[in-house]
């Protein structure tokens, strides 16, 4: 059962998170500042409001500035106005279940509340730029990261990428948390025990893997998108995707994309697509799934990006 804590001040998405959980993945922050950006907050009340407020307890209720849901047997959750995640969890649950939940669907809630652009994917910084890897759930977009990774090159986010706008519309990807998620098949091509990490909760074959030390720290511009997308051919193929057909992978691939007509955030999310894809390249890069490839995509993107090793 999740307990509520002394408020812990956390640094993500270049927000400040004060929190009643603990919340291990994020850097914390040493010292508390007087207003955080973002509060997490524990309430045991919160579940009869959802059901009140939902005719069907498995959807998710989305208005303007307000996301709720409810997850059987872990806790409903409230994202509200950009500022406030509040938990109810219930008896059962456990506190990986949660953090799972915050980390992801209410930190994408919260994102795209405060007008910041959530891409479903990894982020890494190549040459000064950032670069994002984005594509369904298992495409190997954490896989290659980690490639990428062993290479030399740094991670920015993984999982939820969060991009923002300068004053010029260029487009900023910002660091989240040195930490990666990798299933065992990865761990066991990249040479890594299972044992010396934490296994996510309810998938005992998939870990948390720290970066901190392969971690930028710093905001950078997105130069590049790569849709990853598997194939049953042998061959490792790369295309540019241009002019009107970037729009849909950039829609497509947006974490949580159906919370955007509910927040009434339709026309912000065209427009600010409209500014990113007028900054950056986009490709799709086809992997055989017969074969562990990542160290030949590394080899493959590089190239096509015309960038050293």
């Amino acid at each position: 059962m999740l307990e509520v804590k002394q408020k812990l001040i956390y640094k993500a998405f270049g927000l400040t998170i004060s929190s009643d959980m603990d919340l291990p993945e994020l850097i914390k922050v040493s010292e508390q500042q007087e207003v955080a950006d973002i509060e997490i907050r524990i309430d045991p009340d919160l579940t009869p409001l959802y059901f009140d407020l939902s005719d069907d307890p498995n959807q998710f209720l989305v208005k303007e500035n307000l996301t709720m849901f409810h997850i059987p047997e872990i806790a409903t959750f409230s994202i509200q106005d950009g500022k406030k995640i509040t938990v109810s969890p219930m008896k059962e649950a456990e506190e990986g279940e949660i953090r799972l939940l915050v980390l992801g669907t209410c930190m994408g809630a919260i994102l795209m509340q405060r007008k910041i652009f959530p891409l479903h994917g990894s982020a890494l910084a190549i040459d000064g730029k950032a670069y994002a890897i984005v594509g369904d759930s298992g495409a190997g977009k954490s896989t290659l990261a980690s490639a990428f990774i062993t290479r030399g090159y740094q991670l920015l986010s993984d999982d939820v990428i969060a991009i923002t706008l300068s004053q010029d519309n260029i487009p900023y990807v910002t660091p989240s948390y040195p930490q990666q998620k990798l299933w065992q098949d990865s761990l066991t091509k990249f040479g890594l025990v299972s044992s010396n990490y934490q296994s996510l909760y309810g998938r005992v074959d998939k870990y948390y893997i720290p970066v901190s030390t392969s971690y930028c720290t710093e905001s950078l511009p997105l130069a590049g998108v790569i849709e990853l997308v598997k194939t049953a051919n042998e061959d490792i193929e790369i295309r540019l995707i241009e002019k009107l057909e970037r729009f849909y992978p950039l829609f497509y691939h947006t974490y949580r994309n159906f919370f955007i007509p509910g927040l009434g955030l339709v026309d912000w999310h065209f427009k600010t697509s409209a500014s990113i894809l007028h900054h950056i390249q986009m490709f799709q890069l086809s992997r055989p799934v017969s074969s562990f490839t990542a160290p030949q995509l590394v080899s493959t993107i590089l190239g096509t990006l015309n960038l050293g090793e």
